[in-house]
């Protein structure tokens, strides 16, 4: 067997985000063993404010042995990262750091993490401004929507997110595709003309999509009980006042974020419009819409995961099912959301200055 390790600078540019995630998992995983040994902090178990744990995966797990399971992950994951840094010369073994790493960073991104990720994004630009407007939001504050244990789901998306990209610059040298953009002389799918055409079906399903779950939110807000009893709203505005209010604003901000998803196939999306003052006619960068919109993805679909597996062990009722199966199909948002910033990538990325193909 014959390992390569290519020296160029543009090589070592292309691998370190594949040497972050290995520091990542190697600092994740000595969190682990320090938990193991007694160390305080551990984000799960007891230590999760969650009441019943229906919302985490790891709900269940305590120090010991979850601790030490933290730090063998990290073990694999700091191994699986530096193997994306080297390639085999034998094709097979070339293809095992994908085969871990892909998992691993789904793991990561959008299992481990729940819907109280959402919640703490969602909820920061309100929590923010209320003191300054002088609102009363019933005592709660920024802390209480970003506790330890939901930091912490933000730090596992982090490497997820490190061992995805070190994943993708590991593709692109075994397909032998440039190290800057990923095009080879066949570019197929993702040439620019058939990335508008798959890239606008992927935005009219992520604007589809979370519809039905503003409808319900907004009518709630309006007392009429669509998709619940209206018993159903009456114990919800007793026992939280303003609860019908709050699901209206987390509406109206997935609302707004599919209008702003059209920017990603209309022409606004790529020019400032004239009623922007100082920004009028300017093009836009690239990245100011694809990293909120990958960002959004992920949470998302953290959200929905979260609900299929609550429905799943029957904690919801077939007769109330406005209160969650809306939620259910946002993996499908998030998933559109996420193809639709791809394509939007693959139109506007222009020549590259690294190939110099366009």
């Amino acid at each position: 067997m014959t390992t390569i390790t290519v020296r160029s600078p543009r090589t070592r540019r292309a691998v370190w985000p594949a040497y972050a995630a290995a520091v990542w998992s190697l600092g994740y995983g000595t969190l682990g063993l320090s938990w193991a040994l007694g160390a305080p902090g551990f984000p799960w178990g007891r230590s999760d404010p969650d009441p019943d744990g229906a919302l985490s995966i790891l709900a269940g797990l305590d120090p010991t042995p979850g601790g030490w399971w933290i730090a063998g992950f990290g073990l694999v994951c700091t191994v699986t990262a530096l193997a994306l840094t080297r390639m085999s010369g034998r094709v097979p073994l070339r293809l095992t750091p994908l085969f871990l790493a892909w998992p691993l960073a789904a793991l990561l991104a959008v299992v481990i993490p729940d819907s109280r990720v959402m919640m703490g994004l969602a909820y920061t630009p309100l929590l923010l401004v209320a003191p300054l407007a002088g609102w009363s939001l019933g005592g709660v504050q920024l802390s209480d929507a970003w506790p330890w244990p939901v930091l912490n789901q933000l730090l596992c998306v982090l490497g997820g997110l490190l061992l995805a990209v070190g994943a993708v610059a590991y593709q692109r040298r075994c397909r032998d595709a440039c190290a800057g953009c990923g095009r080879t002389d066949e570019d197929g799918w993702t040439s620019p003309a058939a990335a508008a055409r798959w890239g606008r079906v992927a935005v009219y399903v992520a604007v589809t999509v979370p519809l039905v779950y503003c409808a319900t939110r907004w009518s709630w807000a309006l007392d009429i009980p669509l998709g619940v009893s209206k018993e159903f709203l009456d114990e919800g505005a007793k026992d939280a006042p303003g609860i019908w209010l709050a699901g209206a604003y987390l509406a109206t901000f997935g609302a707004g974020g599919g209008l702003l998803t059209l920017g990603l196939t209309q022409r606004w999306g790529e020019i400032f419009p004239r009623w922007i003052p100082g920004l009028r006619g300017r093009r836009v960068p690239p990245l100011l819409a694809i990293v909120p919109a990958t960002l959004v993805a992920i949470v998302i679909t953290v959200a929905g995961l979260t609900y299929i597996r609550q429905s799943l062990a029957g904690r919801f009722l077939l007769s109330e099912w406005g209160a969650w199966l809306p939620e259910t199909f946002w993996p499908i948002w998030g998933g559109a959301l996420a193809t639709a910033a791809l394509a939007y990538h693959l139109r506007r990325r222009g020549r590259c200055r690294r190939c110099g193909r366009s």
